[in-house]
C-alpha cells in the first residue's frame, strides 16, 4: 500500500490543487494513504480536516529576505522543521512526496533527500516561488501551470482543478444558473468578478459604463465584494451580488468574464473555453500578468493593466469584443487549446513517473 505525502498550503493557490491531487489520487487508490503536510497558521489547517485528510504539521519558517535577528535564526529553525519532516517520513513509512509550494514545501523537498525519497514539484504560478526554484533542482519530476514558467526540468501538466469545474456541463447548467441569478438564459452574459472582496478597478468601471453592455443586448453578472460601496442600480440585465458561492453556476452562464488573473482563476476560465478580459492586480511583481500571459499569446484572452481600466475602456475594448461574434468563436477556440481539465491526473502521471510506476 503506498503512502503519499502531499506539501504546501499557506494560500488557497497552493491548497486547492493540493486537494486536488490527493482526490484523484483517493479515487485512484482508495486503500492508499494519502496525508497532507502544512503550517498551523495557513489555510491548510481549516480546509485540509474538511476534505476528510489528516494532516501532519511543520513549522512555519519564513525565508530571511533582509539581514536581521530572523535571519540569524533561520538555519536553526529550518533544521528543525526539516526534522519533523524527516520524522513524519519515517513514521508513517511515505513513499513519495509532491510539493506545491508554500512554507511547508522548502523542508519537505530537503527531508525527502536525506530520506532518500523520491519528490516531485507542481508550481500554479507562472512566476515560480522560492522554494520550489530550489526544490526542482533535485525533483525526480516537476510540473508547471503555464507555459513559460522557468522552473528547472519542468513540463506543462496544467492546474489540478476542483471537481465541481473538472465535471461542469455548461451547456446542461445554463437554465438553472440563470434562474439562481436571475438572468435570462436566452441573452449572452459578461461574468465580471475580482475575489472575495471584489476589485476596486473593475467595480469603478462597469459602474460609469454597465448601460453600454446592456444596451449591446449582454446581461452583466457583477460580483463587486463583500466590502464594496457599489449601489446596485436594480435593473434586471444588471445583476450586482456581493459574493458568488457557487462558481460553477456563474461559469455555465458566462460567455464571457472579465476578472483579475490569478493562476486558479485563468486555469479556471481556459479550461471551460471562455473568452476572458484579465486586469492583473497591480500589487505584487507582476504574477498576475504573467499568469495570463500564455492564454494572451493563444489569443484567448485580452490583457488590461489595472491603471487603465476605467468605463471608456469597456466602452472602447469590452463593448466591441462582445459585439464581434466571429473573434469570440476564435478566442473560444483557442481557451480550449491552452486549458486544460485534467491537471490532476497530469500530475499523478509525474508522480507514477517518480516512483518508477
Amino acid at each position: 500500500m503506498t503512502t503519499y505525502l502531499l506539501a504546501g498550503g499557506g494560500t488557497a493557490g497552493h491548497v486547492n490543487p493540493l486537494l486536488a491531487v490527493a482526490d484523484a489520487l483517493r479515487a485512484r487508490e482508495p486503500e492508499a494513504t494519502v496525508l497532507v503536510l502544512g503550517t498551523r497558521e495557513g489555510l491548510e489547517a481549516r480546509l485540509v480536516p474538511l476534505r476528510g485528510y489528516e494532516l501532519l504539521f511543520v513549522d512555519k519558517v519564513p525565508f530571511p529576505r533582509r539581514p536581521n535577528a530572523a535571519a540569524l535564526r533561520f538555519p536553526a529553525r529550518f533544521a528543525r522543521a526539516m526534522r519533523q519532516v524527516r520524522a513524519h517520513i519515517r513514521d508513517r513509512g511515505v513513499d513519495v512526496i509532491v510539493g506545491f509550494g508554500g512554507y511547508a514545501s522548502a523542508p519537505a523537498y530537503l527531508a525527502a533527500q536525506r530520506s532518500h525519497v523520491p519528490y516531485v514539484v507542481h508550481e500554479a504560478n507562472a512566476k515560480p516561488g522560492l522554494a520550489n526554484i530550489l526544490g526542482a533542482r533535485r525533483a525526480a519530476a516537476s510540473g508547471v501551470a503555464f507555459d513559460g514558467t522557468p522552473l528547472r526540468g519542468a513540463e506543462v501538466v496544467g492546474m489540478p482543478l476542483r471537481p465541481e469545474i473538472v465535471s461542469l456541463d455548461r451547456e446542461g447548467l445554463r437554465s438553472e444558473a440563470a434562474a439562481a441569478f436571475g438572468l435570462d438564459p436566452a441573452r449572452p452574459v459578461l461574468l465580471v468578478f475580482g475575489g472575495s472582496l471584489g476589485a476596486r478597478r473593475l467595480n469603478a468601471a462597469f459602474a460609469e459604463a454597465w448601460r453600454d453592455v446592456t444596451d449591446a443586448g449582454w446581461q452583466i453578472l457583477h460580483a463587486v465584494g463583500e466590502r464594496n460601496e457599489l449601489a446596485d442600480p436594480g435593473d434586471p440585465s444588471y445583476r450586482v451580488v456581493p459574493y458568488i458561492d457557487r462558481m460553477d453556476l456563474a461559469f455555465a452562464l458566462a460567455d464571457v468574464i472579465v476578472s483579475r488573473s490569478g493562476a486558479a482563476t485563468v486555469s479556471e476560465i481556459s479550461a471551460l473555453g471562455l473568452p476572458a478580459i484579465y486586469v492583473p492586480y497591480a500589487v505584487g511583481n507582476g504574477e498576475q500578468a504573467l499568469n495570463a500571459a500564455s492564454a494572451v499569446r493563444a489569443g484567448a484572452a485580452i490583457l488590461i493593466d489595472d491603471a487603465s481600466f476605467t468605463a471608456d475602456r469597456v466602452r472602447s475594448h469590452v463593448v466591441p469584443l462582445i459585439r464581434d461574434a466571429d473573434a469570440l468563436t476564435r478566442m473560444r477556440a483557442a481557451a480550449a487549446g491552452v486549458g486544460t481539465r485534467t491537471g490532476s491526473e497530469n500530475v499523478v502521471a509525474l508522480i507514477d513517473r517518480a516512483r518508477g510506476r
